[in-house]
């Protein structure tokens, strides 16, 4: 430190808050958020401590410092424990051939309240959709939209609420649906989904989860009136609920009795505890077969990866793609699947 200059000595100082504050996130996902609200709210800043710890590392890098060696351990520690935040492997095509194609999208209505300020927001969805034409299709948030058709799925199921505006959760499908149902979250309108498809002499359970929301405004002005003691007790709270209907998730889970895929909105990120308990020994689609940060939400200060598609050991994971279409707050993610037998 003696031969540091006073920024560096600041900027050091600064360094090694962030790596305490990652270091000690790496615990979180142990934490139920029950008995750890207040803590388990810290899990949403990982992607950001990650990314100022790489910047440290190289800064202190670039100036041949040997002080960038605690922002490399805590990388180092994370990467062994948990991955990368970044994949720099280069990606898998999503391919049909051989394989069946799994898309998981929160469409947000369909843009109902106009949120994109963009005509036909409802259509360009559905042409998206028609290209990438994927055989099993997770919506969140989805709404019967007067102008969309999705005839294309031969089988689909769907659990609404609300009054005057229906939505909820839907799985269309190109595979005949023999079995459905909804595993209610109370006091609310989030739930999870399944239904249970025919693929040649196989049946697949397949998941739609939407966990509670955070009802964020990453508008930054919103941000900035938004009394943070209020923000972070709410958010805890979220976090306590997203435990309870993982809890009632895992349970309906137990008793599934065939190959499984898990899609859908966690609200959450991979550092989180109800990430950890849902994935389970399951493989993450992303982690096996993408690239690059994997976003799937559009917030405004880094990227986050909240939306997933998790396979059992059952299947090959062939491909996965995180999509740039801007037609909801959320972002199209895709894997292609085979089964191992």
């Amino acid at each position: 430190m003696k031969k540091l200059s006073f920024i560096d000595k600041i900027l050091y100082l600064i360094n090694a808050i962030l790596v305490a504050a990652l270091l000690f996130s790496y615990i979180l996902p142990f934490l139920p958020p029950k008995n750890f609200s207040v803590l388990s709210v810290l899990s949403l800043g990982v992607p950001f401590l990650i990314i100022t710890n790489v910047l440290f590392f190289l800064y202190w890098f670039i100036k041949l410092k040997k002080h960038f060696m605690i922002s490399l351990f805590v990388l180092v520690f994370g990467y062994i424990s948990f991955g990368s935040l970044y994949k720099f492997s280069s990606s898998k095509k999503v391919e049909s051939h051989g394989n069946f194609k799994v898309m998981n999208y929160n469409v947000r209505l369909f843009n109902l309240y106009d949120w994109i300020p963009e005509k036909g927001v409802e259509t360009k969805i559905i042409d998206f959709i028609k290209k990438e034409s994927p055989d099993i299709l997770s919506f969140q948030e989805y709404h019967p939209h007067k102008n969309i058709d999705l005839s294309f799925f031969k089988y689909k199921y769907e659990k609404l609420s609300g009054k005057k505006v229906k939505y909820g959760q839907a799985i269309f499908s190109k595979f005949p649906i023999i079995n459905s149902g909804s595993i209610e979250f109370p006091k609310t309108s989030n739930n999870a989904i399944f239904a249970d498809v025919v693929k040649g002499k196989d049946t697949i359970r397949v998941y739609n989860i939407h966990l509670e929301s955070l009802h964020i405004n990453t508008n930054v002005e919103h941000l900035k009136k938004e009394d943070s003691e209020r923000l972070f007790n709410r958010v805890g709270t979220t976090f306590k609920m997203q435990q309870f209907q993982t809890e009632l998730f895992l349970k309906h889970k137990k008793e599934c009795p065939y190959k499984m895929i898990i899609s859908g909105d966690f609200n959450n990120t991979p550092f989180s505890y109800v990430y950890r308990k849902i994935r389970g020994d399951l493989n993450d689609t992303f982690i096996e077969a993408g690239n690059g940060f994997g976003r799937s939400y559009d917030f405004r200060f880094f990227p986050v990866r909240i939306d997933f598609i998790l396979a059992d050991e059952a299947f090959n994971i062939n491909g996965f793609k995180a999509f740039d279409d801007h037609y909801s707050d959320h972002y199209p993610i895709m894997t292609s699947l085979s089964l191992t037998n």
